[in-house]
């Protein structure tokens, strides 16, 4: 009994089951696996045709995966490391910045929880919003706010 080597639209319907891809992300995660050019092309289409591969659902999974964590640019690095359409990226990250300080609100109450004791604090509780992608303005009103609300607690 051979074993028989799964097809490329298998193997793209498995990676697909685990999570939503991109076209770009299957063409890359696939390339080593097609023996005849056009094959992976090919399939790829017939999933996009049946709806399988959808750039919109892939920016909506991403969103709703990492938005809770990350500050909008880092959520458009993702989505750009995606190979998803430039415009579609950034409709989805102007959607993101209406709610970026409530976001690092969350994230930096959870990380910390009480205002900066110090100079030296304050800069590393900054860091660490700005390397998940917060924005400047967003990390100022959350650090700068959190005497407020230290007191209100």
């Amino acid at each position: 009994m051979g074993f028989e080597k799964p097809s490329l639209k298998g193997r793209a319907l498995r990676l697909l089951a685990q999570r939503e891809h991109s076209r770009a992300e299957l063409q890359r995660k696939l390339a080593p696996h097609e023996e005849n050019p056009g094959e992976l092309a090919q399939a790829l289409d017939e999933l996009q045709a049946k709806g399988f591969i959808d750039e919109q659902r892939v920016i909506e999974s991403v969103v709703y995966r990492r938005a809770a964590r990350l500050g909008a640019s880092r959520v458009r690095q993702e989505l750009q490391a995606k190979g998803l359409p430039a415009e579609a990226v950034a409709q989805a990250v102007e959607a993101l910045r209406g709610s970026e300080t409530e976001r690092a609100r969350a994230v930096w109450r959870k990380k910390f929880g009480r205002a900066p004791a110090d100079a030296a604090e304050r800069a590393k509780q900054m860091r660490f919003l700005a390397a998940r992608g917060f924005g400047g303005e967003a990390i100022r009103r959350v650090v700068a706010g959190a005497d407020d609300e230290a007191d209100g607690l």
